[in-house]
């Protein structure tokens, strides 16, 4: 595959440099993000554990505290009243039997699910649509709750999942390259914080293997992971 001139021309400009630390990072990106839109920048995670482990599936939420600058769209399962608190916190949909038949139908105009607990039931049979999809809510990701208020404006202010893959990797989107370099900085180093202390015990060697950031048509740049580990030294 043969990339565009703006990309060679910032590939050509990074040359060999890796091992970079977060502001530096940021800073190459911001300033090589030529893009007529405004690019999503992410994070992709390497890390040194078996994900076919149940013990060392990691797997969390965090907030971040600039937010994606993505509008994410929410969708409620729920009833009664419960409704109503989910479209006064905001929900872009909010509904039960009317949506469960759309999501069935392969509808998936959403981002994110929240459900409380007594919907699971029949929100559960959807499993193999959702979750190829990456929608199935999950207690532990703070989808299945509830208090589906908190968990709306909790997902709208910025509050991202973040799982590794079967391969070992993570992929987590950290803001926009509109985004001041504090902003992005503030953000990785928020994510990366998390997925640190989310190291299972029974991890053996090298936990942190690489860690990349890149924009949406920019080149990967390498963090140096040592730089990172010493960010989160107890």
């Amino acid at each position: 595959m043969r990339h565009g001139k703006k990309y060679r021309a910032a590939s050509e400009k990074l040359g060999s440099q890796n091992n970079l630390t977060l502001e530096q990072a940021v800073k190459f990106i911001k300033e090589n993000a030529k893009a007529k839109f405004d690019e999503t920048v992410e994070m992709a995670v390497r890390l040194g554990v078996d994900p076919k482990q149940a013990d060392q599936m990691i797997r969390g939420t965090v907030s971040l505290p600039n937010g994606t600058g993505k509008k994410v769209r929410v969708l409620v399962i729920a009833k009664d009243q419960k409704l109503d608190e989910a479209r006064d916190a905001g929900a872009d949909y909010a509904g039960n039997d009317e949506f469960l038949e759309k999501l069935k139908g392969g509808w998936a105009e959403v981002d994110v699910i929240v459900c409380t607990p007594d919907m699971m039931g029949k929100l559960g049979p959807l499993g193999k649509v959702l979750g190829p999809k990456g929608l199935m809510p999950n207690p532990k990701a703070g989808t299945v709750t509830a208090d589906v208020a908190k968990a709306v404006k909790e997902i709208k202010a910025g509050k991202i999942e973040y799982r590794v893959d079967k391969t070992g990797n993570i992929g987590v989107p950290i803001g926009k390259a509109s985004f001041t370099e504090e902003a992005l900085v503030q953000n990785a180093a928020t994510i990366m914080e998390a997925i640190i202390k989310a190291r299972p015990s029974s991890a053996k060697g090298t936990y942190l293997k690489n860690v990349a950031m890149s924009s949406t048509m920019g080149v990967g740049i390498k963090i140096s992971t040592a730089d990172l580990m010493a960010r989160n030294k107890a």
